[in-house]
């Protein structure tokens, strides 16, 4: 009887240790990844299902040092996200505060709010900014040199009747969401890319699908003799193009037949580079 080892791993970590893996650069966005494109109400919905103790979701990473990350390194040594990047990139932006590039490449802040009188998460708006029952970002009360107490009394100087102690337990189980868990499957470090596409395209997922082209692209740009790089530039040119109906309206790709000499290549890395 042939058994087939199993190709993955799972594994359960605390949100903390995964921020602090994007932090160190640990847990690495690949090339072939688009930026962020959840809306500020699905960070909201997640924040809320941690809060709720709701489970959300498993991320999956690859092990593989042939893959180009976003910052034009390679991903030697680094555990490559290949689903679940909406998701990290959402607690980092809820958590850390840190600012997510958005679908038009602008590096934009997204704040959600919490009231702990009520327990509900929203997206900070200038309603928001008015109304003292709602701290108004979240990514404050995970500060390391928070002070909890002072922040609880000032809250509850604003909004008379509610007591520091409903507050300063609500505040401390928001704080707590860093200690919720995530799994995360790792898949072989030997794995070729058709496989992991086949992987990645019979899970179901609410992040954005990637397709083989996506994964063979991002192998070509790491590809050094063919200067990959240069070359991905153009082919992303093009694909927005005809996804967006125009094929004719390049605007982004004035140099057109310095692109389609380039793009000519394509068929021959194809076959000498991915195989």
């Amino acid at each position: 009887m042939n058994t087939r080892s199993q190709k993955y791993a799972v594994n359960q970590y605390h949100i903390e240790i995964i921020l602090a893996w994007v932090l160190s650069g640990e847990i690495a966005i690949p090339e072939i990844q688009r930026p962020f494109v959840w809306d500020a109400t699905d960070v909201r919905d997640l924040m809320d299902s941690l809060y709720q103790g709701f489970p959300v979701g498993y991320l999956i990473a690859w092990k593989n040092p042939n893959v180009r990350l976003k910052d034009g390194t390679q991903s030697e040594g680094k555990k490559v996200l290949i689903d679940g990047q909406q998701r990290v990139t959402a607690l980092s932006a809820a958590i850390l505060g840190h600012q997510i590039v958005d679908q038009e490449y602008r590096r934009v802040r997204i704040k959600i709010a919490f009231n702990p009188i009520k327990e509900q998460f929203e997206v900070q708006n200038p309603a928001i900014l008015k109304d003292s029952t709602w701290l108004p970002d979240i990514a404050e009360l995970f500060r390391s040199d928070l002070d909890i107490f002072r922040l609880v009394g000032d809250y509850c100087s604003k909004n008379a009747g509610v007591g520091q102690q409903e507050v300063f337990n609500r505040v401390q189980q928001l704080q707590q969401i860093k200690g919720k868990q995530i799994g995360l499957i790792e898949l072989d470090a030997d794995l070729d890319i058709e496989t992991v596409t086949v992987i990645f395209s019979r899970i179901n997922s609410k992040g954005v699908r990637l397709s083989q082209a996506d994964f063979a692209m991002s192998k070509i740009a790491a590809n050094q003799p063919y200067n990959g790089t240069h070359l991905r530039n153009p082919y992303n040119g093009l694909q927005e193009s005809w996804g967006s109906g125009h094929p004719t309206n390049l605007p982004h790709l004035r140099g057109f037949p310095e692109v389609l000499s380039k793009v000519a290549i394509i068929p021959f890395l194809v076959a000498n580079v991915l195989c």
